[in-house]
């Protein structure tokens, strides 16, 4: 499963990090063009690898594992680039800490809940911040570069910059919303009762293996 077309467009993501860090070094209108349009690539394919794997019956342990670590490994690397490079004003840097301290809490979170039978199933207001947080992202790597574009077809030029960071602190709030449920949920799970642990002899007879009869 590990070659499957859903676990390739997974493993695609990571694999543009290196490029999309290299292009973010360079301010050229040029560079700025090429990383949003691989950021943009990579970004669909977060939508079609979960997507192709229910429709294509091709959901695999390995997917439910790499999908998350992608998409965090994916967009942390690019909002830290993007405060390299200071196209993130410096009050706008607490959204990018918030947005990283979340998935840090997430990624935590499922760690542990993958030792029980418990799960944080994505919502849907979740679904609604990775896209306005991928929106915010693209547009900041554009920032006024992208008005050779808009300019021609709204003859006017829009402050991007200003939009891309009202985006990026949309997305850091309802982070902390989504971050809170998730909290919420995982600390549920935990005052839960847990089944006590088997004891050594217990584990011993279960591990011994049969004997043949006569």
């Amino acid at each position: 499963m590990l070659t499957s077309l859903p676990n390739l467009l997974t493993l695609s993501r990571i694999a543009a990090i290196p490029g999309l860090v290299t292009l973010l070094f360079f301010d050229a209108p040029l560079y700025r063009w090429l990383a949003c349009g691989l950021f943009a690539l990579a970004a669909i394919t977060d939508y079609f690898d979960g997507y192709l794997a229910r429709s294509m019956g091709q959901i695999s342990a390995f997917g439910r594992f790499i999908d998350p670590i992608a998409d965090k490994l994916f967009v942390a690397a690019t909002l830290l680039m993007l405060v390299h490079a200071e196209r993130v004003s410096e009050i706008s840097v607490l959204a990018v800490l918030i947005i990283l301290c979340r998935e840090i809490l997430v990624s935590g979170l499922r760690e542990f809940l993958a030792g029980t039978a418990a799960s944080l199933p994505v919502t849907n207001l979740a679904k609604w911040k990775t896209g306005i947080q991928m929106a915010s992202i693209g547009v900041l790597i554009m920032g006024d570069v992208g008005n050779m574009l808009i300019r021609p077809i709204l003859q006017i030029d829009l402050p991007l910059m200003l939009i891309g960071e009202i985006l990026l602190w949309l997305a850091a709030l309802l982070t902390l919303i989504t971050g809170y449920d998730y909290l919420r949920a995982g600390l549920r799970h935990m005052r839960a009762p847990s089944e006590p642990a088997p004891k050594p002899d217990a584990v011993l007879k279960r591990a011994e293996p049969a004997r043949p009869i006569g």
